[in-house]
């Protein structure tokens, strides 16, 4: 069978794998054929506005432009969903004013449930004014169950009913193509525009799926009287209301019924239980079903029916009828609140020959049953379901060995999951952030995220009300003004009106507009229409802005200022803090436009060669840097991660993650370089011919499939899980098996914790469901070691069955750039996952693919190699090949990556020994190896006269503890580092050794294999340069001829502290030597008092020295907290030491 990727729009008999929005794409252009099968010249039109689950909907259109020009389907996506929705309306117009150049046009709008909501108007008047004869309107909704990439949990079937709109509710992917079009169909028939539910478990999913025009084929029923059904012009308003309900609604069932689109499955001669189910319940129900052992052979026995409502309003009242009649119980299953439900029971409430009860959400005795909140979850309703067959069909099921895995699966405390957070680059990292005393709110964006961030940043409205609550609010707080975020494509979509508004109140507020060129959220697209900052800065003069900024991190492409509105100034990026509190200060609304391109989007147009990618790259000498996280805290960004050294943590610039923003560079600390022309190094031994290597590499042998082999992939959001999901899928589908994959994602694609579902199956199996079951994994392919430790994960896999390959990189959450002293327990996840798996193998593919590659985002297909080889994925290794190709993206560096990751399979020993990388962990130091480090280092530091200082104290310390008898070495191993920090501070002679003592050039190059220039970004205290906006100290760039001067400055080490050290004399020398002092006073102190009792409350005292760090400012200001905390720990000591306590503490 020949795959191509076109196949998904141009094929048309046969099996295809596509995603949901690939599928909703397909849908016009098959219309379109059925049409012209039938010699209708038709058109088709797609408008309405992007959002989760339809978040990418546009993007797949907009990528498919040239099979939809082709067969003349214009997408024309909205300015809003209001307006789209009326475009819509126009499209069932033609002839009523103006000939028609065609038959028809079919339609389609789509948007989130938010905007189904605010289209309500458009949609009742477009749905009852009714649909041209050879036209038809389709409206997708996009509800997210589960509030995954929302403010609110959405379920649109009450509007549609408001509406008096049809109901199709898909239970899959191939549910999604066949519903589509016969919603078309029913459109026409019906004169009703047509709604189908498009919720995230199919919207974000794919799978193999087969298409049969022959199917597509649609009866109608004899007696429909079309006159009275679709539009017309100069319609009289209470006969369309008149029409809707004695001819639509009617004709809408009869088009459903005689065309089966409600399928009573399960029909056994025994009426015992009747289960109604309807999108994903029904597969959810079907999968539960399974997990129980109950079929449609074994239904006969029990007397179970089932029937699935593909439309579930208006209601089938004659097919309901002919399900239910004389049975015991009919159970309802439906995702959210009762909906269907509510029209089986109002329906039934008459009719002879009900069943004796109807449960669902609540059960015969008003006792909760089914969830309306949330979504449903399989666990649960196996529960309910098994319940509920045990009661009407004598039917016994032992659920003990699942229930006890659920139970061992939450026996942790202190796992801490992964947060989405702002993209390394992200221009949110600095537009978010407000002065000292001021206030923001949220809004709709990536900048919502600023809400969990120490950002002074609360509250959030609907999308395009930004602001507006305030106007509420001001009159009755304290608070004078406030700040209010809004992103581009929200200002563009509604959001002048919420200016305006606030204008019109008088009230003090300033608008951040955050113009990053781009609908971040939703996957980059562009801004519909063209509002550029000049035009926006014009339409707020319009509205009677009092003040307007403009702030740009590139303030100089901006040459014209007569191309701005006369309120407007320009300002750089580093003005923000000075620009927000001029503007605090106005009466009435100000507003700042925030210019910064969105980072996602630069390094798409980098790879692409659309844009400029910078030169330079920036790199931390780790033994300049403190650990003070002032980097962290200009940047904000999550490339800046920590490094743990024998001298403590420290900071480093992850390469492969990096988008070049240069912000952290910012931070007052001599340890940044940057770097003109660098390429990162790999290892020159993996450079080799692999194939003959690869030929001794025995074929592997596919996992073997049962009923369903079921893979949950793990790892970070951005980092190509999605794309893990999509090839492995995409080679199953080359396999001709049936395969679906689920990514659960929403927000979490914004560095959070991302999921893929993939369950394959043989050929002649179906996969109903596209959610794997509870403690039903086959194999945890887990890209990241934080997400595989989750509970979300750990209620899905298996002690008994689940096979688990793990990369255990450490990479950092996002809360230690808010934290810098905050950890992650690495152990606890390993420990975690190896509880709750029957095998499980840890390899850190991220280092290995840095040494092989330069870059480790390729760790995640040198991951797939492995399991591949390891017999652990139910595909061919030439199928995966030929998914790469398909791809199409640097197709020989996935291949390499691939063969790699199989050949570490088959010989990792091989490999490792090719990196220079060792198997085992890296071994400990010990506490005498510390101390000697620590002793040698400060001999360089200053002298051994001043290295026998420090050896003495800790000699004192160490016989005191010794004669406690306290085995514990941690007070030891934390005087030692305190001890050799505080002695060893960072003045200029201690920067300068550090930088040309040999081991910066070693770590440059061992980083780089070449580079053109290196450039320091220093501050030197001699010139006394100020920042011209904050007045603090500021950094300059100097090239690396500045290092000849280090070199002569190490030298006069011997100055330090003597009256001719011209260093000597500044407050922060000064502050440093009385610190040694404070810290010998301090340990002197603590030898004296040290107990069993309170042994950690000295280590604890110990450890308030590690506050003071970072250089200049940043540690005087650290100084400030450090002499607070340092008084409250002594004190603390002093009050223990005084207690006594039969308990030991320490041993």
């Amino acid at each position: 069978m020949k795959i191509t990727l076109e196949d998904k729009y141009l094929k048309n008999e046969g099996k295809i794998f596509a995603t949901g929005s690939q599928i909703l794409v397909k849908l016009p252009l098959v219309q379109k054929k059925l049409d012209e099968k039938v010699n209708l010249n038709t058109s088709g039109f797609i408008s309405g506005y992007r959002g989760s689950p339809l978040g990418v909907y546009d993007k797949a259109l907009w990528e498919a432009q040239t099979y939809l020009k082709k067969n003349n389907i214009l997408f024309s996506p909205g300015l809003n969903e209001d307006l789209a929705a009326t475009a819509v309306w126009g499209t069932q117009q033609p002839n009523l004013m103006s000939k028609s150049i065609n038959d028809g046009v079919f339609a389609i709008w789509y948007g989130k449930g938010p905007g189904v909501d605010r289209s309500g108007d458009a949609f009742k008047h477009g749905n009852s004014a009714g649909t041209s004869k050879n036209g038809g309107v389709l409206v997708l909704l996009g509800d997210d169950h589960a509030s995954k990439s929302s403010t609110i949990a959405h379920q649109s079937e009450f509007a549609m009913l408001d509406a008096q709109i049809p109901v199709l509710n898909p239970s899959n992917l191939e549910d999604l193509f066949n519903y589509g079009i016969f919603g078309w169909a029913l459109s026409r028939y019906s004169g009703l525009w047509v709604s189908m539910k498009c919720i995230t478990s199919n919207m974000d999913s794919s799978a193999s799926i087969t298409i049969n025009l022959d199917n597509l084929s649609f009866q109608s029923p004899d007696n429909n009287s079309e006159s009275d059904v679709h539009i017309r012009s100069n319609d009289v308003i209470l006969e369309q209301e008149k029409r809707i309900y004695e001819n639509k609604i009617p004709a809408a069932v009869k088009f459903a019924n005689i065309n089966n689109i409600n399928k009573y499955l399960w029909k056994p001669e025994k009426k015992k239980l009747g289960i109604i189910a309807t999108g994903k319940g029904f597969s959810d129900t079907v999968d539960v079903l399974d997990l129980l052992g109950i079929d449609k052979k074994s239904s006969k026995d029990l007397g179970i029916h089932l029937l699935k409502m593909g439309m579930s309003w208006p209601l089938d009242t004659e097919k309901i009828e002919n399900f239910s009649s004389d049975l015991d119980e009919v159970i309802i299953v439906e995702e959210k609140r009762s909906f269907l439900e509510n029209h089986v029971r109002s329906h039934l409430f008459n009719y002879k020959n009900k069943p004796k009860r109807i449960v669902g959400k609540l059960d015969e005795k008003n006792r909760s049953l089914i969830k309306e909140s949330f979504t449903l979850v399989k666990s649960d309703l196996k529960q309910v379901l098994a319940s509920r067959i045990s009661k009407n069909c004598n039917y016994e099921n032992n659920n003990q060995a699942i229930n006890t895995e659920k139970k061992q699966s939450y026996l942790n405390k202190n796992y801490i999951e992964r947060s989405p957070y702002f993209c390394s680059g992200c221009p949110h990292n600095t537009s978010t952030r407000v002065p000292d005393g001021s206030k923001a709110m949220a809004g709709i964006g990536c900048h919502f995220m600023s809400l969990w961030m120490n950002r002074s940043t609360s509250l959030f409205t609907h999308m395009g009300a930004e602001g507006a609550n305030w106007i509420g609010m001001s009159s009755f707080v304290e608070d004078s003004h406030i700040f209010q975020n809004i992103g581009d494509g929200t200002y563009n979509h509604s959001g002048l009106l919420a200016i305006r508004a606030a204008v019109a109140s008088k009230v003090n507020i300033t608008y951040k507009i955050l113009y990053n060129d781009a609908v971040a959220m939703t996957g980059g697209q562009p801004l519909d229409g063209v509002p550029t900052p000049q035009r926006i800065s014009h339409q707020l003069y319009g509205e009677g802005v009092a003040k307007v900024a403009l702030v740009s991190d590139d303030i100089k492409k901006y040459s014209k200022k007569s191309e701005f509105s006369q309120i407007t100034s320009l300002h750089d990026r580093k003005e923000l803090d000075s620009v927000q509190k001029d503007l605090r200060k106005i009466k009435g609304v100000t507003a700042i436009i925030y210019d910064q391109g969105c980072a996602t989007e630069k390094r798409r147009k980098r790879k692409r060669g659309i844009i400029k990618d910078p030169i330079n790259k920036v790199f931390i000498n780790h033994l300049v840097c403190e650990g003070c996280g002032d980097c962290s805290t200009k940047s904000n960004c999550v490339s800046v991660e920590p490094l743990n050294t024998n001298f403590g943590t420290k900071r480093k610039i992850n390469q492969s993650t990096c988008n070049k923003d240069f912000s952290c560079v910012e931070g007052f600390c001599p340890s940044f370089i940057t770097i003109e022309n660098a390429n990162v190094r790999t290892k020159a031994a993996v450079k080799d011919n692999i194939q003959a290597k690869l030929a001794s590499v025995p074929k592997p042998q596919p996992a073997k499939i049962n009923k369903e082999y079921n893979i949950v992939v793990t790892g970070i959001g951005g980092t190509g899980v999605v794309t893990m999901g999509a090839l492995i899928g995409m080679a199953s589908h080359i396999e001709n098996k049936k395969v679906t994959v689920l990514d659960q994602i929403g927000l979490a694609q914004k560095g959070g914790a991302v999921l893929s579902y993939i369950k394959i199956s043989k050929e002649n199996r179906e996969i109903l469901s596209s959610e794997i079951s509870q403690s039903s994994t086959d194999l945890l392919l887990g890209a990241d070691l934080v997400v595989s430790a989750s509970t979300e994960v750990r209620d899905l896999i298996s002690q008994r069955k689940t096979v688990a390959l793990v990369n255990d990189n450490e990479t950092p959450l996002s809360r230690f750039v808010l934290d810098p002293d905050f950890s992650t327990d690495n152990s606890l996840n390993k420990k975690l996952i190896r509880k709750n798996t029957s095998k499980t193998e840890f390899l850190n593919t991220s280092e290995i693919s840095q040494l092989i590659f330069g870059n480790n985002i390729y760790s995640n297909i040198f991951q797939i190699g492995y399991a591949l080889q390891k017999g652990l994925l139910p595909i061919k290794a030439e199928s995966f090949i030929r998914a790469l190709e398909l791809n199409n993206t640097k197709i020989n560096e996935n291949i390499n990556a691939f063969n790699w990751g199989r050949i570490a399979a088959a010989d990792l020993k091989f490999l490792l020994k090719k990196l220079d990388l060792g198997i085992t962990d890296a071994k400990k130091i010990s506490l005498k190896e510390m101390i000697d480090e620590k002793y040698q280092e400060l001999i360089k530091y200053q002298n051994k006269k001043y290295a026998d200082k420090f050896k003495r104290k800790v000699l004192n310390a160490e016989r005191k503890i010794s004669k406690l008898a306290i085995k514990n070495n941690e007070y030891i191993e934390n005087l030692v580092r305190y001890l050799y920090k505080t002695m060893a501070y960072k003045d200029e002679y201690e920067v300068a050794r550090l930088f040309t003592d040999g081991r910066f050039s070693k770590e440059l190059n061992s980083a780089f294999e070449s580079y053109d220039k290196i450039y320091l970004h220093l501050s030197p205290p001699f010139l006394g340069l100020k920042d011209k906006v904050t007045s603090l100290p500021r950094k300059i760039k100097v090239t690396s001829k500045v290092l000849l001067v280090f070199r002569i400055l190490k030298k006069l080490k011997f100055l330090r502290n003597t009256f001719l050290d011209p260093f000597s004399y500044s407050y922060e020398r000064k502050r440093e030597r009385e610190l040694i002092n404070k810290l010998f006073e301090t340990l002197d102190f603590l030898n004296a008092k040290i107990n069993k009792n309170n042994y950690y409350d000295a280590i604890h005292v110990l450890q308030a020295f590690s506050i003071v760090r970072g250089y200049g400012y940043i540690k005087l200001r650290n100084f400030k907290k450090f002499d607070t905390e340092l008084k409250k720990r002594l004190d603390f000591f002093k009050f223990t030491s005084k207690k006594r306590s039969s308990k030991i503490a320490a041993e």
